[in-house]
């Protein structure tokens, strides 16, 4: 791994020596005959933005993905430049844009965009790993899929916050195979807030949301009591359990 870093850095110092300027940028990487890691290791480092411009123009670099998504990651892309090259990365790179705080905000934007226009054209595998790894704007539609495995996946993502599952519990998109994925997910069952919202959410299966009832505080117990558009069942049980917690 130092090796690597060495010749990295080795080929950084080169680079700056040719000037900071697109032929002496071309000249660099065609006579030094780079391999593709050569170049995914130079642009993690603080090379000239006539360098990238360079590698984004310049055939074979030009054509492979990888490359330009090396490029878009480095902090010193020009925005309009990273935005241009965004719509031909693979997945796992715009992935990887939209998360990197090292990248233009407008830059990692436009990369969520390009993921949710691309979910319906990928296959399962890839939508169980990217719903570990998404963004938060990239995890509301995939909490919106049918598949068990996917939405399980999506419920480990540590970007995930527990206002932003409540808020998604609670909402006309949730679907029943999201409501029952929730109640079953270690990671959530410990939440008084998902709790609450599985129970205010009138699609909750009948068993999961009168599960909840006896872990809520009175106060909610009351607030469900008397909520609008829950079934009458889940409404009466929760005045039982408040009245019986008032007697204890």
């Amino acid at each position: 791994m130092r090796g690597d870093a060495d010749t990295s850095e080795q080929l950084l110092a080169e680079l700056l020596s040719v000037g900071q300027h697109a032929a002496g940028a071309r000249a660099f990487f065609t006579e030094r005959g780079l391999s593709e890691a050569d170049m995914l290791s130079l642009l993690r480092l603080a090379v000239p933005v006539a360098f990238l411009e360079a590698v984004a123009s310049t055939s074979p670099w030009s054509e492979r993905p990888r490359v330009l998504g090396g490029v878009c990651l480095n902090p010193k892309a020009p925005r309009s430049l990273a935005q241009r090259l965004l719509p031909g990365l693979y997945w796992r790179d715009l992935v990887d844009a939209a998360a990197s705080p090292r990248v233009d905000a407008g830059v990692r934007a436009r990369a969520e965009a390009l993921l949710k226009e691309r979910l319906p054209d990928l296959r399962l595998g890839e939508k169980i790993t990217l719903a570990r790894l998404a963004t938060a704007g990239v995890l509301r539609p995939l909490l919106q899929e049918s598949d068990p495995r996917i939405l399980e996946a999506a419920l480990q993502n540590p970007r995930l916050s527990e206002s932003a599952l409540s808020g998604m519990v609670q909402s006309a998109e949730a679907s029943r195979p999201l409501l029952e994925t929730v109640a079953a997910a270690p990671r959530w069952r410990a939440s008084y807030a998902v709790r609450l919202a599985l129970v205010l959410q009138p699609r909750t299966p009948m068993g999961i949301a009168l599960a909840q009832l006896t872990s809520l505080q009175d106060h909610d117990l009351r607030r469900i009591a008397a909520h609008p558009g829950l079934r009458p069942v889940i409404q009466a049980a929760a005045g039982r359990v408040a009245a019986e917690g008032r007697r204890r």
